[in-house]
């Protein structure tokens, strides 16, 4: 599956980038899409679900939507050269401070700032090629001068968001918790070290959506229906 979707996201990037077919090609408005999440919060079923409507009720003509979660990191990798085993060390501040520092005095692998920055390209470049819904990596603080692109924060109860990866990746209640408490030190650490952002700071999104309160389909079809509008 994961090969089927990195297959997927790389003929996008080739689709957006190849030549006009002629000037006669109609001019399509390309927007895009953010998706900050707390763990277990829906990001990526969301971020599915975002698409699919957003192929059925954008203004035709409209290339495919493509969702860019772990499927981004290895798209870093290709775009700057680096070498796939990297991918271990980039879910997001994942990486000690000590094992990076001995990391690049060694030579293993690049600095935290080097990926960073070369994360951050990326995401411009994604974004400005549009009709993409980008999960994670600070999109929304990378973004934020780009008015094509809209911004939302998935959030929910810890206690919902503890029975759903206790229910999908067959955790244990105590397993989860832990899992959803470090994830969630792990990405606001990763606003706060490389962009000086508080992840939980509303101003940073145009919607803030309880995904408990609106379950999925409805969190989908609200960041459909805002980004039409945008």
């Amino acid at each position: 599956m994961m090969h089927a979707n990195l297959d997927r996201c790389f003929s996008f990037v080739h689709g957006q980038t190849a030549p006009a077919a002629s000037a006669a090609t109609p001019v399509v408005v390309r927007r895009a899409v953010t998706i900050s999440r707390q763990a277990g919060g829906g990001g990526l079923r969301v971020a599915e679900k975002v698409a699919e409507y957003l192929q059925q009720h954008a203004p035709a003509p409209c290339v495919g939507w493509t969702v860019f979660d772990r499927e981004l990191m290895h798209k870093v990798l290709a775009d700057h050269k680096l070498p796939k085993y990297l991918a271990k060390f980039l879910p997001e501040d994942r990486a000690s401070r000590i094992e990076d520092t001995l990391a690049d005095i060694f030579g293993v692998h690049p600095p935290a700032e080097t990926v960073v920055k070369h994360t951050t390209e990326t995401l411009l470049q994604l974004a400005e090629l549009g009709n993409v819904i980008l999960i994670g990596r600070a999109g929304n603080i990378v973004t934020a001068r780009l008015p094509h692109v809209l911004h939302v924060r998935l959030v929910a109860p810890l206690e919902d968001r503890i029975e759903r990866i206790c229910r999908d990746d067959h955790k244990t209640p105590a397993e989860a918790r832990k899992f959803c408490l470090e994830e969630e030190q792990a990405r606001a650490r990763y606003l706060k070290t490389y962009f000086n952002a508080d992840i939980n700071d509303p101003l940073h999104y145009h919607l803030v959506i309880n995904t408990s309160g609106f379950g999925y389909e409805n969190t989908a079809k609200l960041i459909g229906e805002a980004l039409l509008k945008l």
